[in-house]
């Protein structure tokens, strides 16, 4: 079903399709690396770059935020981390005179993967009212246009703040400083469509929203559960901690409805034998359905309770709260009603159970598998109580590992980028800036959206990040989008979100973390600066980039928040904002007064591999609950119903993408070739919905507000899912998740868990 996009953008809607690998990495990964690589940078800048990423005098990896052990290979990066490098690091570029050859008319008919590939932003750029293309404008200008507006809204709330998970901790916090000095919460991110449900979960549970193990920890345990994670795209590294931890006699259960290549055979790059023979990473895959995660960590923990010997009645005694409850809620647990829900056999349980009572020391890794579901937080409670039930949390080898996307994700909440600040951070911030902070909740994403929509919101501020592209109900976001008097975007590269604009609307170019940052001192010296950055495992460390930057005009995305802020509070600010855009140690010397487990933090980022943030129920086995102790829980079980003749669809990514930054358009590892609009089914459920292998449906959500959401033309692609499910790739699919389709507590959309019909689709 071949379209015709406009000139010089591929068609993706008609791909091949070959059969799905069942290895990761190896000789393949090496070579369309190194082609993907020299195509954006050439064969120079690419050796020169690519042996500074993730090394301690180089630069963090934008791709992810795996954390790097301490002894590093000269290539301490993947496949996925070298595409992000070498898109940021591109010979490409975007000046004045594209935007004088494509209206926004023009630029809104692309493909998200087309925008991407036309290079770096080179100018800051200015769309007016009703004028049909962006124009250069100056930096003192663009300032002024964001200042206007600002002063003309009635309340410091109509602006909405948003951050992308790529941003440094000095950016984020001179970022949420601005923000509240002006006086706001509205303070969405990225985790709010990604992680919450792990933050409100593991808060709730142990105190801190955080993972609570270490790389070496992986190294240690004696079981790994991943659950809801396709490590081998989206955290290509993790692979060879897994590897690691087989090599010392580690278990590795498999949770999810795909079978994925990654988790099946790793061929280490890095190794002779890796590349020859790899290592076979699963050992028990449990194909489960959409959403039946809670169900099966709840079945497990009734099967521990009646084993004889298996709690850690000890840990349960002296360090756990509401387990009397919890105990009442696990033995009401009922087999035909788990087999139901998880689509499971009865043995595959049982084996779990077996590998599970074996093991000493346990980890949980997750990922948005679990996190985009109704149901997400009760889900990852249920976990929590799988893991306190054997004492595996504040154990060596043992613990809660949420595994993060965006390389500074987890950094950005440390922060302070967060919507429902706590009132200590509040009251640091004030006795340290001499001002009152707001104390009311701001916005997250969804409800930032809402607030667009209905005009109650007027200017959208994005510091990176591709929010369109990135949020669900695409129809609702873009008309929200539309309604505003300002979108400002803060951007490497373009997107999407740059073509669906308020009624004015601003680029600002930024400097990539593969570039240098010189700033001019008191003393009229340029001197590089350095950023921090926080992995998933909470080590921070320092980042610093090399290449020249792509443009004479960019600015460092904390200069971009200092002189918006300088320009915007005015005399009126008694923050030194010149001074933090002279120096960022400066920054970070304030960042230690404000923020626990930053105490001496100029000095801590100058060692070698950084530091671990402390994190007491990992350290101390110490609980900072609302109880002082970690919380059992006793939810009802849920799980999704689905009506009879409909698909539960997950949304993913392919191979070739890292969240929405589309690099190519092939998914090696799942078979497909030049195309993005598929939808992977079970070959019996698409034989009993009357489609075929290689027809074409149109993909219609189903939900309670009554209204259609349709997403035309994916080539059905017949896949070993789960019964009853599907997968498609976003942002694609977004469309088909409903803006108040949310996870209870959270609010983080639930695009794991989408109703579907399939319609045939009229074929060109």
């Amino acid at each position: 079903m071949a379209s015709k996009p406009p000139k010089g953008d591929p068609v993706q809607d008609a791909p091949q399709v070959a059969e799905a690998q069942h290895a990761a990495a190896g000789l393949p990964a090496i070579g369309h690396t190194l082609r993907m690589a020299q195509q954006q940078m050439g064969v120079r800048r690419t050796a020169l770059t690519l042996l500074r990423v993730n090394q301690k005098d180089g630069f963090d990896c934008p791709g992810c935020a795996w954390p790097e052990p301490d002894h590093r290979h000269k290539a301490e990066f993947c496949e996925n981390g070298a595409k992000a490098v070498a898109e940021e690091a591109t010979l490409r570029r975007v000046t004045p005179d594209f935007f004088a050859a494509h209206p926004v008319a023009d630029l809104a008919t692309r493909s998200g993967y087309w925008l991407g590939q036309q290079g770096r932003l080179t100018h800051p750029m200015y769309l007016a009212q009703d004028a049909e293309r962006y124009e250069p404008v100056s930096w003192e200008r663009a300032f002024g246009i964001i200042a206007e507006e600002i002063a003309a809204l009635d309340s410091p709330d109509e602006s909405v703040f948003y951050t992308s998970g790529r941003t440094s901790n000095e950016a984020a916090f001179l970022y949420q400083l601005f923000a509240r000095e002006l006086g706001t919460n509205n303070l969405p991110d990225c985790s709010n469509m990604c992680h919450e449900s792990s933050g409100s979960a593991l808060t709730e549970t142990i105190g801190i929203g955080k993972g609570s193990v270490l790389l070496e920890d992986l190294y240690k345990s004696d079981l790994i559960v991943v659950a809801g994670q396709n490590p081998g795209t989206n955290h290509p590294r993790m692979l060879s901690a897994l590897e690691k931890a087989k090599n010392n006699g580690a278990k590795i259960i498999t949770v999810n409805p795909l079978p994925e290549a990654g988790m099946e055979r790793f061929k280490n790059p890095q190794t002779a034998q890796g590349m020859l023979k790899g290592t076979a990473l699963t050992d028990l895959f449990l194909q489960i359905r959409l959403g039946g995660d809670q169900a099966l960590f709840r079945l497990l923990n009734k099967l521990i309770l009646e084993t004889e010997g298996a709690v850690d009645e000890e840990f349960v005694r002296e360090h756990t709260h509401g387990y009397e409850d919890f105990v009442a809620a696990a033995r009401a647990a009922d087999w035909d009603d788990t087999l139901q829900a998880t689509g499971l056999g009865r043995e595959d349980i049982e084996e779990a159970l077996r590998l599970v009572l074996a093991s000493k020391r346990t980890v949980v890794c997750w990922a948005m598998g679990l996190t985009q579901h109704k149901h997400s937080v009760p889900t990852i409670r249920e976990v929590v109580n799988f893991l306190l039930l054997r004492g595996n949390i504040g154990r060596p080898g043992a613990g809660v590992c949420p595994v993060r996307g965006h390389s500074n994700v987890q950094g950005d909440r440390t922060m302070g980028i967060f919507e429902r600040p706590a009132p200590a951070f509040l009251d640091a911030l004030e006795k340290e800036f001499g001002f009152a902070p707001p104390r009311h909740h701001g916005l997250d994403v969804v409800r930032a959206i809402r607030a667009l929509r209905d005009g109650e919101a007027k200017v959208f501020f994005a510091m990176g990040g591709n929010f369109v592209s990135a949020s669900p109900d695409t129809d609702v976001t873009e008309a929200a989008m539309r309604r505003a008097r300002l979108t400002v975007h803060v951007s490497t590269k373009l997107n999407r979100s740059h073509a669906v604009t308020g009624a004015r609307a601003l680029i600002l170019p930024t400097l990539g973390r593969t570039e240098r940052d010189l700033q001019v001192g008191p003393n009229g010296k340029s001197t590089a600066q350095v950023v921090t950055v926080e992995d998933s495992m909470g080590m921070v460390h320092a980042s610093r980039g090399r290449l020249e930057p792509a443009g004479k005009q960019l600015l460092s995305e904390p200069a971009i928040v200092c002189r918006l802020a300088r320009r915007v509070l005015g005399e009126a600010s008694r923050t030194p904002w010149e001074e933090f855009e002279k120096d960022y140690a400066t920054v970070r010397d304030r960042i230690a007064r404000v923020i626990p487990g930053f105490e001496d933090f100029n000095a801590k980022i100058a060692r070698p591999g950084g530091f671990a943030l402390p994190h007491a129920p990992r350290d101390e086995r110490r609980f900072p609950t609302a109880t002082g102790k970690a919380n059992f829980t006793a939810a009802p079980v849920e799980y999704p119903a689905v009506p009879k003749g409909r698909l539960l669809l997950q949304t993913l990514r392919s191979h070739d993408q890292y969240n929405t930054t589309i690099y190519g358009l092939d998914d090696r590892y799942r078979g497909i070739k030049n195309g993005r609009r598929v939808v992977l089914v079970h070959p019996e459920d698409a034989a009993e919905l009357g489609f075929a292998e290689g027809t074409y449906a149109d993909l219609v959500s189903e939900w309670q507000d009554g209204v259609e959401r349709r997403a035309p033309g994916f080539r059905i692609v017949h896949y070993p899912t789960a019964r009853g499910c599907a997968a498609a790739y976003y942002p694609e699919t977004n469309v088909l998740v409903p803006l108040d389709a949310t996870a209870d507590t959270s609010n983080t959309p639930a695009s794991k868990s989408v109703v579907v019909r399939l319609e045939q689709s009229a074929v060109d």
